[in-house]
């Protein structure tokens, strides 16, 4: 979604941007702060181009119905911006839903990021998504995690079940952690619903006898 929105309303160099991103010479929340310092458009602007030519993953919708009539937690964890997530969401109608991502303030000057989630000591790096986990963790929760990118891999190893596609089902296979792999949120749905149809029947169980 973010390249979407430089793609249109972006400064044109941002593809240089991105490039010294991919050659690892910027952090991602440099890359991020970079090219949107430049962009031609207000927050309301952009979240209207999200609604009309962004779409979640298939199966998401389902998924997050499914988890709000059962009472299952479903938080969205990325390393991107809250205004864009927060408008894709807000076009299928699933709300509300957690994200844990990098806050953003729209102001005269442009825009301001705030980074709750970063490693002590390791700001300058932005989110961590292996601290939103350890978050959930402490709250006494089962982690499902589901991810296809590099930035998921150090979640993906603190979650219970880690559903991997692409880059992060690459990586997890090359040091040995487990993973089911997915093509679209249909395929987690399937395994929570087990889940929590066998969490149901266990509890049933001691209640009976």
């Amino acid at each position: 979604v973010a390249e979407m929105l430089l793609k249109k309303f972006g400064d044109p160099t941002w593809h240089d941007v991105r490039q010294r991103f991919r050659d690892k010479e910027l952090t991602l929340n440099e890359y991020q702060e970079i090219t949107f310092r430049n962009i031609q458009a207000d927050r309301a602007t952009m979240q209207d181009y999200v609604k009309q030519n962004a779409n979640l993953r298939p199966y998401f919708k389902e998924m997050w119905h499914y988890c709000r009539e059962s009472q299952v937690p479903l938080a969205v964890v990325s390393q991107g911006l809250d205004f864009y997530i927060e408008a894709l969401l807000e076009k299928e109608g699933c709300g509300p839903v957690p994200i844990h991502a990098v806050n953003t303030r729209f102001d005269a000057k442009g825009i301001n990021y705030e980074y709750r989630y970063a490693v002590p000591g390791k700001e300058s790096l932005g989110n961590s998504k292996g601290v939103v986990v350890d978050s959930y963790r402490e709250q006494g929760h089962y982690i499902v995690y589901v991810g296809d990118g590099m930035s998921d891999f150090e979640a993906a190893t603190r979650a219970d079940l880690v559903f991997a596609h692409r880059v992060l089902a690459d990586e997890c296979e090359r040091q040995e952690i487990p993973f089911r792999p997915f093509t679209d949120f249909g395929d987690v749905l399937k395994a929570v619903e087990e889940m929590t149809s066998g969490l149901s029947r266990n509890e049933k169980g001691p209640n009976a006898s």
